[in-house]
């Protein structure tokens, strides 16, 4: 490495991707100022993909913390979303063509009511309009060349699903208490107000399709919708407050320091205990040696030497071994 070029540096940049770019591109603009900034070849990655029509937490991974990108595909994920509807797209969002049209609009009581009926574990069928392959290709590729998509049901969780917090703050107490002006409850002939759109907040598992989602809510509403917004909050341990914006990003071209914007490796690691060696015990995790003997309990640990992560371990009846290594600068050799 020439000694112009700082250190490839390793950890977490978390994007706040705008609406229209690609994770992929979000990976390539960031590889982009790294070299600007006169940093090493570095490997980057992300640890989730988030659709172009989407903007919000994007963990993009550099150096070590790449080996923890499939942990981020892992974990739960927190979006907010509006559903629009009236009309179903085939794409599910705004950048579909409508396929299908309703001119029943639910009142805000019956969503609210209908929210706990999608949480917990659930079926859904993905859309059409997904990355995910049907028999060896792309779905997605396959609807554009005007083939008939057949998706399978796949099993996901809800952990909350919920209305802004501002259209909780009264207790739903009759179906007419959220009309307009507030009629009298016990007025059966007080017309309904109707929702043209309205915006939840779901903490999902792994291999939830949002847009689906949005589809089968207003289909048990006895309606058709699509999302026309979609924003992730969070992502595994990473928050929208730590994220930050593609100018903000371009400073790190300009001679910004890293090192401000850059969360350590360990910071995707904020839910596994810290299990802290000695320099030999460090050494012989950096070989892949199992160690024996441990008094802490059984699971998996972040092994630590000072504060450097040496290795991801999982410890069980007193003995750890080793499920995933890190190369990081000083850790004892």
């Amino acid at each position: 490495m020439p000694d112009s070029l700082k250190p490839a540096p390793h950890g977490w940049i978390i994007l706040d991707k705008p609406h229209g770019l690609g994770s992929t591109q979000a990976v390539g603009a960031v590889k982009r100022v790294l070299r600007q900034g006169g940093y090493a070849k570095t490997k980057v990655g992300h640890g989730g993909t988030l659709d172009p029509l989407a903007e919000g937490v994007l963990p993009i991974a550099l150096g070590e913390a790449t080996k923890l990108a499939g942990r981020m595909l892992d974990a739960s994920k927190i979006y907010e979303f509006t559903i629009q509807f009236g009309e179903e797209t085939d794409t599910l969002d705004a950048e579909g063509e409508v396929v299908k049209r309703s001119d029943h609009f639910p009142p805000m009581a019956a969503i609210s009511a209908i929210l706990e009926h999608f949480t917990g574990e659930i079926e859904q069928v993905p859309p059409v309009y997904s990355a995910l392959k049907v028999d060896g290709k792309r779905a997605y590729d396959r609807a554009r060349a005007g083939e008939e998509v057949e998706m399978k049901n796949r099993q996901i969780e809800i952990f909350d699903l919920s209305l802004p917090r501002d259209e909780r703050e009264g207790e739903l107490l009759s179906t007419f208490q959220t009309t307009a002006g507030r009629p009298d409850p016990y007025d059966f002939a007080a017309p309904l107000e109707m929702i043209e759109s309205v915006t939840l907040t779901a903490h999902v598992s792994k291999g939830t399709y949002i847009r689906s989602l949005a589809r089968d809510i207003a289909h048990a509403l006895g309606t058709v919708g699509h999302v026309t917004y979609l924003r992730r909050i969070k992502a595994g341990p990473f928050h929208e407050n730590q994220a930050i914006s593609l100018d903000k990003l371009e400073e790190i071209a300009r001679g910004a320091p890293l090192l401000d914007l850059l969360l350590p490796l360990e910071a995707g690691l904020d839910d596994i205990p810290a299990l802290n060696l000695d320099p030999e015990s460090a050494q012989a995790a950096r070989q892949g040696r199992v160690l024996s003997g441990m008094p802490q309990s059984d699971g998996l640990y972040c092994a630590m030497l000072d504060n450097v992560p040496v290795a991801l371990m999982e410890l069980n009846a007193g003995t750890a071994k080793v499920v995933r290594g890190f190369n990081l600068p000083d850790v004892a050799e």
